[in-house]
This record gives C-alpha cells, sequence and structure tokens, in this order.
C-alpha cells in the first residue's frame, strides 16, 4: 500500500481490512461449522482464498492494482480466513484423540508463533527477489497443498436423522450454549484480559525498534525470531509444567512473565537484554494461547464447537482490536513507555481479578455423544417446527433430602438452558414440600429432539443424579405440551 499511496488513513485502512471480517462473520462462520460438513466447508474457504491471492498476484503483475482494489481483495482474503477459523480449529478433536488433543492444541500455536515471527520477514525478502506480484503468487500456490491434505481426509460425518439447523437459529443456539456453560465463561473471562493488555507488546513493538532501540528492519527481524524461538520452548515445556501446577496457577506464573516481559520493553534499551526478555515473553504468549483454547476445546461437544470456538476468536480478537485503540490513544498523551508499564501493572492486577474463574481441565467429562433418541418422541409426527414446546417432569422425593436435591438439581438447569431450553423452572408443591416439577420450554418440537440429539454421557449421568432422588417404583413422569394459537393470525399461544 505504501507504494501506492503515502495517505495515512489509506494504509490505516490495510489493518481495518485486515480485521473487519472476523467481527462481520465470526458468529456465521461458527454456526457454519457445526450444521455443514467441515471438510467440505474448509475446503471451500481454501479455494476462496486461493481465487483471492490469485487475483491480486494478477493484477499486481498486471499493473492494474489501485489502493482500493488492494484493499478489496486484503478484504477478501480475510473474508475467507475469518470463515475457515472456526471449522479449522473445530477439527482437531476429530483427528487426535483426547489424550493427544493438548499436544496438537500447542502444535497449532506454534505454528501460528513461527508463522507470525518469520513470515513477514520471508515475504519481505521474497517481495525484493521478485516483486510482489510473484510473492502474491507463491501465496495462492501455498493454498493447493491444504487442498490436497483435505480432499485426502476421509472425515466420519456425524449421523442425524433430524434436518439440519437453521444459520440464525443455530447462532442463537450457539450464543444461548456460552451463556449458560459457566467453563466456558470462565475461560472467555481470562482471555479478554489477556488480549486487551497484551496487545500492547505488539502494537508498540516496531516503534520500540525504530524510535527507541534503533534498530533496521533487520534489527526486528531478530526481535520477532527471538519471540518465536521462545515461544518453542514454551511448546516443549508445557506438557511437563501441565503435569505438575493447574491450569490457573500456570496462567498466573505466565501472566507475571509477560507483564515482565512489557514493562522491560518500556525500560530496557540494550538490545542483547531485548531479546532475552522476548524470548521470555514468547514461551509466556505460547503457554497462555495454548492453555486457553486447551482448555475451551475441553469442556465443548461436537455439536456446538464451531459455535463456540468462533464466540473466542471474536473475543480474542475484539480484545486485540478495541485494546491497541485503547493504548495507542493512551500513548498519544503519557507516551509509550509510561504507557507500557501501565499495562504491565494492570495485567498483573489482572490475575488477582481472574482468580474466581477457574479454568477447566476436562478430565471428569465424556462429551461422547449418547444420542439415544427415544421413540416415543419420534413417533409424534408433530411436523410443525414452530411452535413452542413445554416440558414438564414431576418427581417425589424423600422428605429432608429438599436441600441435597435443589444443590444437585443446579448442574440441570444449566444443561437444559445450554442445550436448547429458553426458559426453566422448578415448582415445589405448597402442600407437600417433598413434591416437586420441572419444568422448561424450548422453542419448536424438532428443536426438543435435537435437544435429546445433543446429550452426551455426562449429560446423562447428571440426569441420573436428579432422578436418584425420585422415590417411587416407575421413572418421573414427564409430559409434553405443544402450544396452540387461540385465535387464528394472532400470535397468541397457549399451552395445550
Amino acid at each position: 500500500m505504501t507504494s501506492l499511496t503515502m495517505s495515512p488513513f489509506t494504509v490505516s485502512l490495510i489493518q481495518t481490512a485486515t480485521t473487519l471480517p472476523i467481527f462481520l462473520v465470526a458468529l456465521p462462520a461458527g454456526a457454519l461449522a457445526d450444521i455443514v460438513d467441515r471438510r467440505r466447508l474448509l475446503i471451500f474457504t481454501q479455494v476462496w482464498m486461493l481465487m483471492a491471492a490469485l487475483g491480486l498476484g494478477i493484477a499486481t503483475l498486471a499493473g492494474s492494482v489501485s489502493p482500493i482494489l488492494l484493499l478489496f481483495f486484503v478484504f477478501v482474503l480475510s473474508l475467507g480466513a475469518a470463515i475457515n477459523g472456526p471449522a479449522w480449529q473445530s477439527i482437531i478433536p476429530e483427528l487426535v484423540s483426547r489424550e493427544e488433543m493438548a499436544s496438537a492444541v500447542t502444535l497449532g500455536s506454534v505454528g501460528f508463533n513461527i508463522a507470525r515471527a518469520i513470515g513477514p520477514a520471508l515475504g519481505g525478502f521474497i517481495v525484493s527477489l521478485v516483486g510482489p506480484g510473484f510473492t502474491f503468487l507463491l501465496n495462492a500456490i501455498s493454498f493447493c497443498g491444504v487442498v490436497v491434505v483435505l480432499k485426502r481426509w476421509r472425515r466420519v460425518p456425524q449421523e442425524s436423522t433430524l434436518p439440519a439447523e437453521r444459520l440464525i437459529g443455530a447462532m442463537r443456539t450457539g450464543l444461548r450454549y456460552v451463556r449458560n456453560a459457566p467453563p466456558v465463561k470462565s475461560v472467555l473471562i481470562h482471555t479478554l484480559i489477556f488480549s486487551v493488555f497484551t496487545c500492547a507488546l505488539w502494537a508498540f513493538l516496531p516503534i520500540v525498534a525504530r524510535e527507541y532501540l534503533l534498530l533496521s528492519s533487520v534489527g526486528y527481524g531478530m526481535l520477532l525470531g527471538f519471540f518465536g524461538s521462545g515461544a518453542l520452548v514454551g511448546a516443549y515445556l508445557l506438557p511437563k509444567i501441565r503435569s505438575r501446577f493447574s491450569l490457573n496457577n500456570i496462567v498466573a506464573g505466565t501472566t507475571i512473565l509477560m507483564a515482565l516481559t512489557i514493562a522491560g520493553l518500556a525500560t530496557v534499551r540494550s538490545f542483547i537484554i531485548i531479546l532475552g526478555i522476548l524470548a521470555a515473553g514468547g514461551m509466556a504468549w505460547l503457554i497462555l494461547i495454548s492453555v486457553f483454547s486447551i482448555a475451551v476445546q475441553a469442556v465443548i461437544p461436537s455439536w456446538v464447537r464451531g459455535r463456540v470456538l468462533s464466540v473466542f476468536m471474536l473475543v480474542f480478537f475484539g480484545g486485540f482490536a478495541g485494546g491497541s485503540m485503547l493504548w495507542g490513544a493512551l500513548a498519544v498523551w503519557v507516551g509509550i513507555p509510561h504507557t507500557l508499564v501501565g499495562v504491565a501493572v494492570l495485567l498483573l492486577m489482572g490475575i488477582v481479578l481472574t482468580q474466581k474463574y477457574k479454568l477447566p481441565t476436562g478430565e471428569d467429562l465424556d462429551l461422547t455423544p449418547v444420542q439415544q433418541l427415544p421413540s416415543y418422541l419420534a413417533a409424534k409426527g408433530i411436523t410443525n417446527e414452530e411452535r413452542p414446546v413445554l416440558i414438564v417432569i414431576d418427581r417425589k422425593i424423600n422428605q429432608g433430602e429438599e436441600a441435597n436435591f435443589l444443590e444437585t438439581v443446579r448442574p440441570l438447569k444449566m444443561l437444559r438452558l445450554r442445550d436448547g431450553a429458553i426458559r426453566w423452572n422448578l415448582f415445589r408443591d405448597v402442600t407437600d414440600p417433598s413434591h416437586f416439577i420441572e419444568s422448561f420450554i424450548v422453542e419448536s418440537w424438532i428443536e426438543y429432539l435435537r435437544q435429546h440429539e445433543r446429550s452426551t454421557v455426562s449429560d446423562r449421568e447428571i440426569e441420573e443424579r436428579v432422578d436418584a432422588f425420585h422415590v417411587s417404583d416407575v421413572p418421573p413422569e414427564t409430559h409434553h405440551y405443544i402450544a396452540e394459537q387461540i385465535i387464528k393470525g394472532e400470535a397468541d399461544y397457549t399451552m395445550q
């Protein structure tokens, strides 16, 4: 862009064109990753990005590229990457065993950080040899390798007797799941704190290198290289660290190291010492990102994985974008060194604020789908998908067990809400304190059937623990009520 125009506004739009697609399509992309075949979606996005890179290369070689056309191709490339992201992350548990997932996630983080460290330097070297046009074409060719691997992957699709979810409904279901899944919310809070504060390192590193350390592009490349080498060390150490410490303790320790890295960037002016500081920062960065990714992947079932990961990406990149703007504005007033020191202090304070949000390990969960749809439900023959459904479950428990029952039923509430219920209540009989009725409403009959299909082994265990309080020889009675319109043409429903 700087070879086409020196307008600061136009040059800054490159970053906008790169990040805007993430905010526009992250949630729809996550929903698509869950309702269509992930392998086919990934092939589509890779071909999409291949064609965009090819078009940019051809336009550049033809000498017809303009600032507007460049922004268009950057936006299209980033749009493909944004749609690709949730599906790409979602296939990891399909490629490796549960025991290998942590290592696989870490390996993915290593690849990302190595690419981030050496990619720009390698790209600049190729541009200096053959020019930007051929470099763009080389980028297009690189997508072919990914397409070949995806074509050779024989993915086993998950079977379902129910119609696929609609896009808007799937997005709404995904957000409802996140809202009612405390382990996921804990990971998102940690991720937001991390991204908002650590983005300052990336925002100011080029300026620190040029203005304070007086480095050339080669020196800046060395800074990135040492950061990447630190990430490799972090990847090597992470399995050993995870075997000895809890995830929260790992995050606390590496966050302190990250804060010291940011403070060192603000105060140290020795190139050699800064290299060591950035190596330590790279190690902390890799461990933190890997821990957050491992934690969120460990607690989400396959049916909603793409949607949850899209929210995870949105929080991460949203924190980066918002934090960069905030710290950039602050640096205008107080200077970069003072801003970095302030960020380091706030990052340390974040350790205290996030201590109550325990990161999940998922070791006590079995997310294997049960998919046992009761035959009497499938045989109801109800085809209207738009009418709400009320489910009522009648339970009778022993007197004196009320407090234990209420404590046990708490996870059941979260289970119902995150798997599709839009309302949940527990009622006690005023004439018989040991008689309880659980009720919940789902949007439609087809959504209620999906709720059964989404059930995992761990979900069934929660239901069985609650049902164990029931003191009858027969299972708890379950009644289903379909909403009926009283007056035709009016959206006025009653349960009948």
